[in-house]
């Protein structure tokens, strides 16, 4: 059990939020024999305690787990029910509403932020797609002039990746690709029949493109070190987002913070909401952090020697711009003016689904957890398109549409028991993974008015996508129409969004930006191990550090940049420099 009190105000580090990369900051530093205290704005969560609903039955679930009406009739979740369609019960508890917790944009430029606000944030809810990025992705900026140039490469994170995967458990397969180079595997998952079909004629037609099977952070082959922490093999039950009594998916609840407990050097305080990091005006220092009680709404305070912020993109960018002090009149380690610029996430602009002739006779079997991918192609520059960098596909054909599992379909006795087992032809849908570029346009604010209900200044959000990406996006549509046919599929309907239509970002959950690393510190926020240029004991290592956001799902790299991080910090540490 993990445990979420405390008694002394004074630690080595103080990590804010309990996420992915503050998950991962804890377990470092605890485990380097550093006293860590873990920050969460939210509430205690137990691993496999009773908000998991993933051993409950459709009829045990409150409201039967249909729970659009349910939050209609309070005007609840409205952004993620535009991002989920319909809202379930069975993980709506694990999302933040922003009806309590608001925040703001223009009005004609809606920003979707999805929170979790419990203990493991995010890490329970998170899609677990865990790609490397690739020696293009770390230069693009440098070589097209968006954005600040990365300070460092694909070398410097090569032997981070590693260790992350090793330690979280990443199934995937060895495809020799440069775009998303091979990393430490477990078994990957397999394509269905018809999903290989596609990808034998697509490879035989492309040298640059690929599908490939998705690589994801569900166990296949548990090593000892994951089942010494309870985890054990994927089920292939696709109940994820329920939270996983098997820990068979990476979360901070199921790995890393368990990890950092049995050191006996971890400290967490739940609903305690971080207001701002305290700044000594003497030694130049960040001398701690101040939050704000959740439930009593009173402030306290807590001492360390470093202190690293893993509270999200935007929560970081939240705290940073509210830690003011004499020296830093406009946020903390912003003398570059950078925090809250640069605000980036994925977005779709095309979909498209078309049928996959044959196969009828063929049946799925179980639910597996991860889709096939496209990887981003387009890295270079060629003469028939007019925008640079690029985008990739995810791409979903595990199950037939309509398949004859009549378990979810209408009706009774005979006339739906006819349907079970009956041939179906597959059909395949793809959705636009795309980047977007650095824009210093594109950044969070502080509101000048509003507040939350614990007297801290809401956030406004304003980002938007640019005539790259528009152009992008035409390309697109016709790749992915050209890659359906040369993959053999027929009926192929392509979606494109409209020219003048905003595409809401933040609906793909891939924030990045707002602290940018850099060599530079009148452009840039971090250094190459992001340290604030600033202030030398604050660090920020979740999405807000991300100098560009590429194609690639990026969770994987935010691991692998808190762990980098980490060591770093703990060998100034260990050396008296910090």
């Amino acid at each position: 059990m993990l445990s979420d009190k405390t008694e002394v105000q004074e630690y080595d580090v103080i990590v804010v939020g309990s996420g992915i990369t503050g998950g991962w900051a804890a377990k470092e530093f605890c485990e380097k024999g550093f006293k860590t205290l873990v920050i969460e704005r939210g509430r205690h969560v137990e691993h496999r305690g009773p908000e998991y609903k993933d051993m409950q039955s459709p009829w045990e679930l409150q409201n039967r787990n249909l729970g659009s009406e349910f939050f209609d009739e309070e005007n609840r979740y409205r952004m993620l029910k535009r991002k989920f369609g319909k809202l379930k019960t069975e993980f709506m508890h694990f999302f933040a509403d922003e009806k309590e917790m608001p925040y703001s944009y223009p009005k004609d430029r809606p920003f979707m932020w999805t929170r979790g606000n419990q203990l493991g944030g995010r890490s329970l809810t998170w899609a677990r797609m865990s790609l490397r990025w690739g020696k293009k992705d770390f230069e693009a900026n440098e070589k097209d002039g968006y954005g600040v140039p990365w300070p460092i490469g694909y070398e410097d994170l090569a032997p981070w990746y590693d260790y992350v995967e090793s330690y979280i458990g990443v199934s995937g397969n060895k495809d020799g690709l440069e775009t998303v180079p091979d990393g430490v595997f477990q078994k990957p998952w397999e394509m269905s029949c018809a999903e290989k079909y596609v990808a034998d004629n697509i490879a035989k037609h492309y040298e640059d493109r690929r599908l490939i099977i998705g690589r994801t952070a569900n166990l296949t082959e548990p090593t000892t070190e994951q089942q010494s922490l309870g985890r054990a093999q994927c089920q292939a039950r696709s109940y994820c987002k329920r939270g996983c009594t098997f820990g068979a998916y990476f979360s901070s609840l199921s790995a890393t913070l368990p990890s950092a407990q049995r050191t006996g050097n971890l400290t967490i305080v739940t609903d305690a909401i971080a207001s701002h990091v305290d700044y000594d005006e003497v030694s130049g220092n960040a001398s701690g952090v101040t939050v704000v009680d959740a439930k009593t709404k009173e402030q306290r305070s807590y001492k360390s020697r470093v202190v690293f912020l893993c509270a999200s993109a935007l929560g970081s960018v939240q705290i940073m711009l509210n830690s003011k002090s004499k020296s830093f009149p406009n946020g903390i380690a912003n003398s570059s003016g950078a925090v809250g610029r640069y605000i980036m996430d994925h977005f779709t602009g095309v979909r498209a689904e078309a049928t996959i002739p044959g196969f009828e006779d063929k049946f799925s079997i179980g639910r597996r957890p991860i889709a096939t991918y496209i990887p981003n192609y387009r890295h270079e520059q060629t003469d028939d398109v007019d925008f640079v960098r690029g985008y990739g596909f995810q791409v979903t054909a595990g199950a037939r549409a309509k398949t004859g599992n009549a378990a979810k379909r209408e009706g009774i006795g005979a006339a739906i028991k006819s349907q079970v087992g009956k041939p179906m032809q597959w059909k395949i849908r793809a959705f636009m993974y795309a980047e977007i570029l650095p824009n210093y346009n594109n950044r969070a604010t502080l509101h000048p008015t509003k507040t939350d209900q614990w007297g801290i200044p809401q956030l406004h959000i304003d980002a938007q996508i640019g005539d790259n990406e528009r152009k992008m996006t035409k390309q697109a549509a016709i790749d992915i129409r050209e890659m359906l046919e040369v993959g053999g599929c027929t009926n192929i309907k392509v979606k494109i969004e409209p020219d003048k239509r905003h595409i809401m970002l933040g609906a793909r959950t891939h924030e990045m930006g707002g602290a940018a690393m850099g060599s530079d510190p009148t452009t840039s926020v971090l250094n190459k191990w992001s340290q604030t240029h600033d202030v030398k004991n604050l660090f920020v290592t979740d999405g807000a550090a991300m100098s560009s956001s590429t194609a690639q799902n990026p969770s994987l790299t935010y691991m692998a940049l808190t762990a980098r991080a980490a060591d770093y910090a703990a060998d100034l540490m260990n050396k008296g420099m910090l």
